[in-house]
């Protein structure tokens, strides 16, 4: 029997779901069992306050099949919502929870991302780790649009691999948009991992256990990618403290928060 989907939370009008590793892992892979075609957002901060930005973007995450919360705030936002239970669902670790029954149950993954050079070290990484793993398909695709006929032969080759899991690592908000507009042609189910191919595969260090516990990851990744998230952190952390405070105090819209630039 497939788990249930967990009661939604919303955080500034964007869903979040209060679910496990193991709940969410049970939920996926008895999806990929029926061949179903769903997605799945790994979402923390930088997820929320986009969907606050842009309604468009609001609505792809809240019409995903599950929205794990990848980051302590968000676990924080969900106690206070009520959750009292909510825990972190972090991309690297859910990923490897559904490497690791994927292999148990006989299912198939893909991975869809990265530069060509992390999607192999991700790949040797993988099978060292689960020798029975099949991993049925691996894409990195080129740093641009795709061509409506290279988006159609993407997709006829994940269908023929028959691929159960496919693992999508692009960023967000560009995983997002990709794996919504694929719902219903990509007979897998998609999760969006974010950075998940650059710290399984090595090529980025993840931050220290101790600072994912206390809601400091974003310090380290600051400090290691300055030039490259300075902006986004100072642009969301601040906002979502003030505009989620709003919100438990009756002063912000959450359900109709944001506006229509996407």
């Amino acid at each position: 029997m497939i788990e249930a989907v967990p009661q939604p939370a919303h955080i500034l009008g964007m869903r979040v779901d209060a679910t496990t590793y193991e709940q969410a892992s049970n939920l996926l892979c008895g999806w990929a069992q029926q061949k179903a075609s769903k997605y799945v957002c790994v979402a923390n901060v930088f997820n929320v306050m986009s969907a606050h930005d842009s309604r468009g973007f609001r609505e792809v995450t809240n019409e995903a099949d599950l929205v794990t919360p990848d980051g302590m705030p968000l676990v924080w936002c969900l106690k206070l919502l009520g959750h009292s239970k909510a825990v972190r669902v972090y991309g690297p670790d859910l990923t490897l929870a559904l490497l690791d029954m994927s292999a148990s149950l006989g299912l198939s993954v893909g991975f869809y991302g990265a530069a060509s050079a992390t999607l192999q070290r991700l790949q040797d990484v993988v099978r060292n780790r689960y020798p029975n793993l099949r991993i049925a398909y691996a894409c990195s695709p080129p740093f641009r649009p795709l061509t409506a006929d290279e988006d159609d032969r993407i997709v006829e080759d994940i269908n023929r691999a028959d691929v159960g899991l496919l693992f999508v690592g692009l960023g967000t908000p560009k995983q997002d948009y990709w794996m919504a507009a694929h719902k219903n042609r990509v007979q897998s189910v998609m999760v969006g991992v974010g950075a998940a191919f650059d710290f399984l595969s090595g090529t980025k260090s993840q931050a220290p256990r101790w600072m994912m516990r206390i809601g400091m990851e974003w310090l380290f990744r600051l400090l290691t990618e300055p030039r490259r998230l300075w902006k986004r952190y100072l642009k969301t952390n601040p906002r979502l403290v003030l505009l989620f405070t709003l919100q438990l105090l009756g002063l912000h819209f959450a359900t109709d928060g944001g506006n229509d630039r996407d």
